[in-house]
């Protein structure tokens, strides 16, 4: 699975701080913390019919990212907002859109890894693109011989541009020929995979990796509610890789490729036992949800 160039893309406008730069001028310093050490912090939104899906709960992790990681001179809610409708407007932007929304330390005023050295505030940059959701039907994975971040090292709470971690992973199952790594803990329990959560349902009940090592989606967060409103057994669990071998259904959750359906692990065909589908059920409801929830900007 590799994106292609949209030629849809080629005249975008790029909003960074405050300017509405065509992509091929939009840039930030060399002594910006993003270039000096990937201290920034970051968010994937989807745009439907001129709505962001839970734009809210997307605002909420970024701000408690930035503060997390002591960023200074922080936009207002309302000022990134605006910078994400504006961007829309420019672009003529309305649906199958992904915002990529970047927000880093700033910039330095010389190079050093000291924050104090930032003293002009952060930098607000809204990349979107004509992106319908990235992922094919269904996809493959292959177990992943790095291991996600503990809190002891980054705590995936913190939604951060650091993606060395998950970059290694992708490449092993580029090696692997499969379309994501299926990322472990330090126990060998399931994560996620290197760009999106994972779900099992096994006997007609969903579960899901604890937050503990993976990042807790908002998608994530999406499918559990959905769960409980259409009285679906779900927990969130230690779940192992053998267990995700042998579930009746697999999936994988993101903005980028919303819901999607895993057909293989390490070779393992996922066979699903009973006749009737859960994941469809999910689905359905998840692509209503997606009609008519959002905040409106455009």
């Amino acid at each position: 699975m590799l994106q292609a160039f949209n030629p849809a893309n080629r005249d975008i406008k790029v909003y960074i701080d405050g300017e509405l730069l065509h992509r091929d001028q939009a840039r930030v310093s060399v002594f910006d913390s993003s270039v000096q050490g990937g201290d920034a912090v970051w968010e994937g939104l989807r745009v439907y019919d001129g709505r962001v899906s839970s734009l809210d709960a997307h605002l909420d992790r970024l701000f408690d990212s930035a503060h997390a990681m002591w960023f200074q001179g922080v936009p207002t809610r309302e000022e990134v907002t605006e910078a994400i409708r504006q961007t829309l407007v420019a672009n003529d932007m309305r649906n199958d859109v992904h915002i990529r929304l970047t927000l880093t330390r700033g910039e330095k005023i010389t190079s050093g890894m000291d924050p104090r050295l930032n003293q002009a505030g952060c930098t607000l940059i809204v990349l979107a693109e004509h992106k319908p959701p990235v992922y094919p039907e269904s996809i493959t994975l292959a177990t992943s011989s790095v291991r996600r971040n503990s809190p002891m090292s980054i705590d995936s709470k913190i939604h951060h541009n650091n993606l060395i971690n998950n970059i290694l992973a992708k490449i092993e199952a580029n090696q692997a020929g499969a379309d994501a790594g299926l990322m472990l803990d330090k126990d060998g329990f399931v994560s996620e995979a290197n760009g999106v959560n994972v779900f099992c349902i096994r006997r007609g009940t969903v579960r899901t990796p604890y937050a503990d090592y993976c990042l807790p989606g908002i998608t994530r967060a999406t499918v559990l509610s959905i769960c409980g409103e259409l009285n679906i057994p779900h927990a969130e669990a230690r779940i192992s890789v053998s267990e995700f071998y042998t579930a009746d259904e697999v999936f994988t959750t993101g903005t980028m490729g919303e819901l999607t359906r895993v057909r293989e692990i390490d070779g393992r065909q996922i066979v699903n036992k009973h006749t009737q589908s859960v994941l469809e059920q999910i689905q359905d409801r998840f692509r209503t949800l997606t009609r008519s929830g959002g905040t409106k900007l455009v």
